[in-house]
């Protein structure tokens, strides 16, 4: 712009432009290196690390995951699976069982869970509710033996024992620990949900208000219990909470199922202790536990 107020053109020179040639000895990235595909090949490479991981702990830890089948081990016919799980078999030598080829069966010689302490004389589908029970009284003596008040439960659904126990107070020193209370939570911890409905519960006794109440929390079935408890049974001596219409679930009930020997079995256990301890031991008042 001229003093005059009057536009001009520019007079400055023009500048050559450079050349975009590169700086000798550095190479242009080719096309094909593109930021998506470099993130993919990471991708790639984080999932197949992840692949390696799942099958390493799907062998480890067999023994601690009943039935536990990793969402990666379903998929048995992906290459990265079948070589992960063949590089982590090299590392146990005497403990997997079969070659790399057979997919997701790769896995320690079981062992008998602490928390799932079947014999193997004992069914793991009772035929009826009174091998059912068989199995509850083998809980109830295990019981017995570790100076707990021998009353054993057993979980069913469809048939399939999915959890089993007995008291435990003494152990744990919980107040809350009865067999039922135990059982429903290993049963709704295998099955993945608390609501029970397919559950039938096997009890060596009549359950308590608190035990009773929770079965109809759980939404349970079906209860068979053995000896009616007349200083606190809440299924029908004392109380009927399984059957009161005033609550919102009602479970049907079928009583005295080897009645006899349940109760033999704890009028021993309480003999027992009145004559090892003459002062005698005070149990509470929940299911003369």
């Amino acid at each position: 712009m001229t003093g005059s107020g009057t536009i001009t053109a520019d007079t400055r020179p023009e500048i050559p432009s450079r050349s975009l040639r590169p700086a000798a000895g550095v190479t242009r990235s080719s096309p094909t290196s593109t930021p998506a595909a470099v993130s993919l090949t990471g991708l790639q490479a984080r999932r197949s690390a992840r692949a390696a991981e799942s099958a390493r702990l799907e062998i480890v830890c067999w023994a601690t995951n009943r039935g536990f089948k990793s969402h990666l081990l379903r998929s048995a016919g992906s290459p990265d699976v079948r070589c992960a799980v063949s590089d982590v078999s090299t590392h146990l030598k005497g403990q997997v069982i079969g070659p790399a080829e057979e997919g997701p069966d790769f896995r320690r010689s079981r062992q008998v869970s602490h928390t799932w302490p079947i014999a193997t004389s004992e069914p793991l589908r009772p035929k009826n509710d009174d091998e059912a029970m068989v199995i509850a009284l083998a809980e109830a003596r295990d019981a017995a033996t570790e100076g707990e008040v021998p009353v054993g439960a057993v979980c069913l659904v469809e048939g399939r024992v999915v959890a089993r126990r007995h008291n435990e107070r003494e152990r744990v020193k919980d107040p809350t620990a009865h067999a039922e209370l135990l059982a429903l939570r290993e049963a709704a911890a295998a099955l993945g949900a608390w609501r029970l409905r397919d559950a039938t519960i096997v009890v060596t006794l009549e359950p308590c208000p608190m035990c009773a109440g929770a079965l109809v929390a759980a939404r349970v079935d079906r209860l068979v219990y053995g000896a009616a408890d007349p200083k606190a049974g809440a299924c029908g001596t004392l109380y009927n909470l399984c059957a009161d219409p005033r609550l919102n679930h009602e479970i049907a009930v079928t009583r005295g199922v080897r009645a006899e020997e349940c109760g033999a079995l704890l009028t021993s256990f309480f003999a027992d202790r009145r004559n090892d301890r003459a002062s005698g031991e005070s149990f509470g008042a929940g299911q003369s536990r």
